[in-house]
């Protein structure tokens, strides 16, 4: 394996620190195959290169952008085939910006719902909560707004 950075045998906990993600994180990571398993030294060391926390921080960014497991293992996959991954890439991200258009469309959805209620709910001194009512109360037109 290539030393990308000039880092050379780093324990998981020091290849956590320094991509600011938890051991356990690595940890998982590794075990679903997203970080290849590193060499180990001869006292039995897990010794991480350069070239582990570059794709660490690849998933990790990947990750805060919001690409599901399977799509961030499809964009390594890209990166190590290394034959023109970028329209292959574009696909994934344009799937993906989709998802997350209609998840900015619910949580607007939602977001319009819960105002109109929390406005119902005024000073809070209502006998009966507005919010609760609208919960208990399947009729109260809580989906169908929801669904437009």
């Amino acid at each position: 394996m290539g030393d990308h950075a000039g880092v050379k045998g780093l324990k998981r906990a020091e290849l956590a620190q320094r991509t600011g993600c938890n051991l356990e994180t690595v940890r998982y990571y590794e075990k679903i195959g997203l970080l290849p398993e590193p060499p180990r030294t001869a006292s039995g060391y897990r010794s991480y290169d350069g070239t582990h926390e570059r794709r660490l921080r690849f998933v990790l960014r990947a990750r805060e952008l919001g690409f599901s497991i399977d799509e961030v293992r499809e964009l390594l996959r890209l990166v190590d085939e290394r034959d023109q991954p970028c329209v292959e890439a574009s696909a994934v991200a344009a799937a993906h910006l989709d998802d997350v258009r209609a998840k900015i469309a619910d949580l607007r959805r939602m977001e319009r719902v819960l105002k109109d209620v929390v406005a119902q709910c005024a000073d809070g001194s209502l006998r009966e909560c507005p919010l609760i009512e609208t919960l208990f109360d399947g009729r109260s037109g809580l989906k169908s707004e929801l669904a437009r």
